[in-house]
């Protein structure tokens, strides 16, 4: 797991938080960390000094990659975590020890409630139109976490209330305001922390997240006491607040079209080089910006033709980055160099993984979509299906291995998950350098259409970066919007008039680049020109 170097000054967790974890915690937080670094070609998780060491904290997330999310905590967090966990998993075999292991309370869903309970329900509201349909009964859940929330401990909370696929937060539960308002009226300090999951690709094995813990939430004394008359109205209100603190550090779109969209424009934005942090928070900005200035004709028309780009690219089966690298002899071989030669050390233990482990990974490629009925369970379903026949395929092995030579074969089984995990690295080398050829392949056969989108997405680049300067609210910090305008010095120059909104867009670029006064007319002839221009 990497971390942000802020969260070097996070100290441990006390000894009293740790000893108060079941006693299978720790070795399971440890199994499922392993699996997750398996799983996840990289973890970055920022924020943690946002974390309380001790006392009464409850986090709440965002919920988008089914078992995923609860495992990310339960690896990130370094201080134990109970989780509220819908009370359907609890009735599998396979999913029950670890969620005791784990210290998982079961919570009832309306939804999970069978249909003698519903139908009970349903006619009971029939015959007295007064009477809503009653609650789930979740007391006793609700009473088991505050008392863990009483002696100190930490829970995990996904108040969307289940998992699912959709590009945006589904409307929040109020259980987790309830919950944290019955632990302070009970006199217990609870904080209540944030957080975001950011999958680059939720469904794609060996993809990368981030994972972002924001500030605790701010309860002033005067929405306490009013909490105190009225409840139910102050856990809506706090379910609101927890809504934009989980908002702040996720990205939201009204659907997955727009978004594909609005990631092209903010890869047509951002300098070379960025973090996956950073990355992440423009893609925020850009997708909460769009909702502000999504009806502008200039955005619309932008947004248009950035659509259009997309496909073009789509189409020729390339990407940005693709457009901006060299395609000249030395420099293929020598990208092809990087990625491939460090798996040559790699070879002569990953060929045995692969033949060792291929048939399982490809079972488990084929296996995870067709059993999975929804698609925020297939990485899940992933996990736990290729989990389940690699350790058969060590377990046919091993007896192999001991009736041809006895028990002291066995000494040979720690090799097993090293040839694996070499296999597993040789695979992405493989991957990475067939990406590289075949945008050479492209290139060889594209010259033209490719050369066009360059000069294209130099324009779109110019475009979004106006957009940008002319859209951006006076109380928001730009992101790297410096870095992007002295990228535009070799605008064409010439002379303009420069009055109103079209002024003050121009002063801010000019302020924003660190233009000096000597530089002033050139630069404002190359931004008239970059306004002036229309994205039809």
């Amino acid at each position: 797991m990497e971390r942000a170097a802020a969260a070097s000054s996070v100290p441990p967790p006390a000894a009293d938080a740790l000893q108060a974890a079941p006693p299978l915690y720790g070795p399971l937080r440890l199994l499922i960390r392993s699996l997750l670094s398996v799983f996840f070609r990289r973890v970055r998780v920022t924020g943690e000094e946002h974390l309380p060491a001790t006392g009464p904290l409850i986090l709440v997330g965002n919920h988008p990659n089914s078992l995923l999310d609860p495992a990310l905590l339960l690896a990130t967090v370094e201080r134990p975590v109970a989780f509220a966990a819908k009370d359907a998993l609890f009735r599998s075999a396979l999913l029950r020890p670890i969620l005791h292991g784990v210290g998982a309370v079961p919570i009832r869903r309306r939804v999970d409630v069978d249909g003698a309970e519903a139908a009970s329900a349903a006619s009971a509201a029939t015959a007295s139109s007064a009477t809503a349909t009653p609650p789930v009964d979740n007391q006793d859940a609700f009473a088991a976490m505050a008392t863990h929330l009483g002696g100190g401990g930490a829970i995990g909370i996904f108040p969307e209330g289940c998992s699912h696929d959709e590009a945006q937060l589904l409307p929040l539960k109020t259980g987790a305001a309830r919950i944290a308002l019955g632990a302070l009226s009970a006199g217990s300090p609870v904080q209540i922390v944030p957080v975001g999951l950011n999958y680059l690709r939720a469904r794609r094995f060996r993809s990368s997240v981030l994972v972002r813990f924001g500030p605790p939430l701010r309860l002033d004394p005067a929405f306490l006491a009013d909490a105190a008359t009225d409840p139910r109205a102050a856990a809506r209100a706090l379910t609101a607040q927890i809504d934009l603190g989980i908002r702040a550090l996720t990205i939201q779109s009204d659907d997955w079209a727009t978004l594909r969209v609005l990631e092209t424009v903010r890869r047509l934005y951002q300098p070379p080089g960025l973090s996956l942090e950073a990355r992440v928070e423009l893609q925020r900005r850009f997708a909460a910006g769009y909702t502000r200035v999504a009806e502008q004709p200039e955005v619309k028309r932008l947004f248009a033709a950035v659509g259009r780009f997309r496909e073009r690219l789509d189409a020729l089966d390339l990407s940005e980055r693709d457009l901006q690298r060299r395609f000249d002899g030395g420099t293929i071989v020598a990208r092809f160099w990087r990625r491939t030669g460090p798996a040559l050390l790699w070879l002569p233990l990953a060929l045995p993984g692969l033949l060792l482990h291929g048939p399982a990974a490809i079972a488990t490629g084929l296996l995870a979509g067709r059993l999975t009925p929804r698609r925020d369970v297939i990485a899940t379903s992933s996990l736990f299906i290729g989990v389940a026949l690699v350790l058969l395929t060590w377990a046919v092995l091993a007896g192999l291995m001991v009736q041809h030579d006895g028990v002291r074969a066995l000494l040979w089984l720690p090799l097993l998950p090293l040839s694996g995990w070499a296999g597993l690295r040789l695979m992405e080398r493989y991957a990475d350098a067939r990406e590289l050829l075949a945008s050479v392949w492209s290139f060889l056969r594209f010259r033209e259409e490719i050369s066009a989108l360059r000069r294209e997405c130099r324009r779109l680049e110019a475009a979004v970066v106006a957009a940008v300067v002319k859209n951006l609210p006076p109380d928001l910090e730009p992101l790297f919007l410096q870095a992007r305008l002295e990228q535009l010095g070799d605008l064409p120059t010439g002379d303009a008039d420069w009055d109103g909104r079209d002024g003050e867009v121009a002063a801010a670029a000019m302020d924003a680049a660190g233009v000096g006064h000597d530089q002033e007319n050139e630069f404002l002839g190359a931004f008239a020109e970059l306004l002036a221009k229309e994205i039809e």
